[in-house]
């Protein structure tokens, strides 16, 4: 799918959701909010809450989800919220080189829906990472932040994603349950190789060189391996669990290291 005419607009998260459109048929998803900006925010609530007092709740939630013990309910809630909240950071680098700063006050949460454990959203006019050459740095759009290189927009992007982010979640689920931060790592760096390889269609490049680039920006390219699937192109195999397989109904990921 050619997204160029959207990427020559003035709209920031114009790659993201035409790459969004790409991977789910045009479809909205329940997990992100419909054009992935909330304009309205009335029953919206900071991320930031979830480090704080909202964890308890969300994890409480989890369990009731998914019948699991605590440990398993903090990693798959986990690994649920960082594949959503990563993917629009994701699909803006492999698209169009256009890093939305998804940092935890520049992102919303909604537990309105039933049939999700959480949907995620951006506020409007969240910065957005660009490189010089890009419309918004051209144009001089209020909303972009312009670095000089890839290498500088792969930094802002581990900044928004994960020390602005999601390292003070791992930290306070860390304090609610035993559970070691390399697994729940391991389901972020599963969860970014797979937006990647979803979305390939919908990207520029080589799929696997985007995935050794954006986890090595987060130092977590260890844990996961990229191998061949049965229709000629890349798959996901893990080198930690996210623990599904101890759920009264026993779930094994296709790419779970306990299948090795």
């Amino acid at each position: 799918m050619s997204i160029t005419l959207e990427l020559t607009g003035s709209r920031p998260l114009a790659p993201v959701t035409a790459a969004l459109r790409s991977m789910f048929g045009g479809i909205d998803v329940p997990s992100l909010a419909p054009g992935l900006t909330v304009p309205h925010q009335a029953g919206w609530r900071p991320a930031a809450e979830l480090a704080g007092p909202a964890l308890s709740a969300f994890l409480a939630d989890a369990g009731r989800r998914w019948n699991a013990q605590p440990h398993a309910a903090a990693a798959l809630a986990w690994k649920a919220y960082t594949y959503w909240m990563a993917l629009p950071a994701v699909l803006g680098w492999t698209s169009a080189r256009r890093v939305p700063l998804i940092t935890a006050s520049n992102v919303l949460m909604s537990f309105d829906n039933p049939n999700v454990l959480i949907t995620l959203g951006i506020r409007p006019g969240t910065p957005v990472a660009v490189l010089p050459t890009d419309s918004l740095a051209l144009t001089n759009h209020p909303d972009a932040v312009v670095v000089p290189d890839e290498e500088t927009l792969l930094a802002e992007f581990r900044r928004a994603v994960l020390d602005e982010h999601l390292t003070p979640l791992l930290d306070a689920i860390h304090t609610h349950v035993r559970l070691g931060k390399r697994p729940l790592l391991g389901s972020l760096a599963s969860g970014i190789a797979y937006g990647v390889l979803r979305s390939a269609d919908a990207a520029a490049g080589s799929p696997a060189e985007s995935v050794d680039r954006l986890l090595g920006a987060l130092d977590i390219r260890d844990l996961i391996d990229l191998v061949p699937a049965a229709n000629g192109r890349l798959d996901v195999q893990r080198r930690t669990c996210c623990l599904a397989f101890t759920l009264p109904k026993p779930k094994l990921c296709p790419g779970c290291c306990i299948k090795r």
